[in-house]
Parts: C-alpha cells; sequence; structure tokens
C-alpha cells in the first residue's frame, strides 16, 4: 500500500455507528494534473493553528481553500487530510461552503471533523504515529467543466493534546522562604483515550507578581517519572505560579492554572 498514490490508494472503515469512516492514505509528493486553467491559488487550515485531539470533544475545523477560475468556481469535489511521513489519516469531511469573492475567484471552506472514539485500534500499527505534520490534498471543479486534482495544498500539524498541573506549597509562606512548586504533564493516548506522564520534557516554571500583568519565566525544569515536576524557589513577593509546557512537534502545547501564594 506504502508504494502508491494517496489519490488511488484509499480503504475505509466505517466507524461510530457508520456516521463517519477513518481514510488510510499513502502520502506523496505534491502533484498536480487536471483540465483546463482552474488552480488552487492559496490553502490555510484551522486560521494556521495546530489541530489539538484529545480523547473526549470531538474537534472541528476548517481547511479555506482559495480557487480561481475564468469561468468561475462550482467547488469541491474532494478534500482529504494525512500524515505526511506515513500516509495514515483520520478525518471526516463534513461540510463546505464556498464564497465567491470576484467573478472568478471563490473561496471553499471545507469543515473536517475528527471524534476521539473512533481512533482506538483503527489503525494497524499505533495512531498516535499519526501526530505530527499532515497535508491536504483537493479536487477543485470550474463552472466550465474545468477539473484540479492537487496533492499537498497545505499542511499543517495534528497534535495530541496535553494536560498541565500546578501545585505551590507551604501556602501561605514567609518572603525569604522556600517554596516547593510541582506539577504534572500529561498528554492524550489515541490508543486507550486515557492521558499518560509526558517524561523527558522541559517545562518552564514562571511567576506573576501580585498586581503584576505579566507572568515571567523563573527557570526550567524536565519532567521526570510519569511526567512529574517539582523545584525550590525563594520568595521575594506574593503572586501567582504556574508551569508553561511550549509543546513538540506532534504534542499541544498547554499552560497551567496560576497557583496564588500569599505571604504570611
Amino acid at each position: 500500500m506504502h508504494n502508491r498514490t494517496a489519490r488511488t490508494v484509499r480503504a475505509a472503515w466505517a466507524l461510530a455507528g457508520g456516521a463517519a469512516a477513518l481514510t488510510l492514505l499513502t502520502a506523496t509528493g505534491a502533484h498536480a494534473e487536471g483540465k483546463g486553467d482552474i488552480r488552487v491559488t492559496a490553502a490555510a487550515v484551522n486560521g494556521g493553528k495546530s489541530v489539538v485531539i484529545g480523547t473526549t470533544q470531538r474537534v472541528t475545523y476548517p481547511i479555506a481553500i482559495t480557487i480561481r477560475d475564468n469561468s468561475g468556481v462550482k467547488g469541491l469535489l474532494h478534500v482529504s487530510v494525512f500524515n505526511k511521513t506515513n500516509g495514515w489519516g483520520f478525518s471526516d469531511w463534513t461540510g463546505t461552503k464556498c464564497v465567491k469573492k470576484s467573478s472568478t475567484t471563490s473561496v471553499c471552506t471545507a469543515t473536517m471533523t475528527v471524534a476521539p472514539q473512533w481512533l482506538p485500534g483503527s489503525l494497524p500499527e499505533d495512531v498516535n504515529h499519526t501526530a505530527g505534520v499532515w497535508q491536504v490534498n483537493a479536487t477543485v471543479k470550474a463552472n466550465d467543466g474545468d477539473y484540479w486534482i492537487a496533492d499537498q495544498i497545505a499542511e499543517f500539524r495534528m497534535k495530541r493534546a496535553s494536560k498541565l498541573t500546578t501545585d505551590a506549597s507551604p501556602e501561605p509562606v514567609a518572603k525569604g522562604s522556600e517554596l516547593t512548586v510541582s506539577g504534572k504533564l500529561t498528554r492524550a493516548h489515541w490508543e486507550d483515550l486515557k492521558y499518560y506522564g509526558f517524561t523527558g520534557q522541559n517545562v518552564k516554571l514562571q511567576f506573576k507578581a501580585a498586581g503584576a500583568a505579566h507572568y515571567r519565566t523563573v527557570t526550567t525544569v524536565r519532567t521526570g517519572t510519569s511526567g512529574k515536576l517539582s523545584t525550590k524557589v525563594t520568595v521575594t513577593s506574593a503572586g501567582s505560579w504556574r508551569w508553561y509546557f511550549p509543546g513538540t512537534t506532534t504534542t499541544a502545547r498547554v499552560l497551567s492554572a496560576g497557583d496564588a501564594v500569599k505571604l504570611k
């Protein structure tokens, strides 16, 4: 399967009571073919932001595709998304809205949907391996019958959701005393829809003094066993402490809630 093109190799399993399907595709380099002068001139996924999938919540995201043809744009015939490296993908194309910008140009926005419940056991390998850089393929059609089949019109990141906690103690604390700030970084596991500790990651400890507008980074700590975090700081003023994980190519960034600490 992996030595053939994304357009010709497709297999789908009915999932979630037949309401959606998971599509398996093989990634290839950029390619386009068709008839006439119709072209995709731009495409953007989710407003430029990563698509983040957790363990429970259904996620919808837009793919805005700008299309041009001298006769005007009829619409989208096909849209698919999948991991650029290994070719596996999951997203259901659930709707399209085209907005005419001129006599020759329209922006057609495809709505894509993912339900985490579709994912466990859906691939012959660990579905977590699909997190990373994805690409978009689309087939577009003009009013005069022209069409264009375009691979890799856009790239985006499909990421596993993450969670982060913060706990500062003791509270309240005397000025000049040590405060222990702990926490835990976890991320979604798409095979069993649970969160597990994310070890070996650099996480920033941030502090915002009482009355201040912004947090500042105090130090960086690496997560240990089960994603646990802990460090000691010397307290100079009252304020809030939090952890910040900037994310990776496969895991979403996350900020913990702040833990406010008062002085004795």
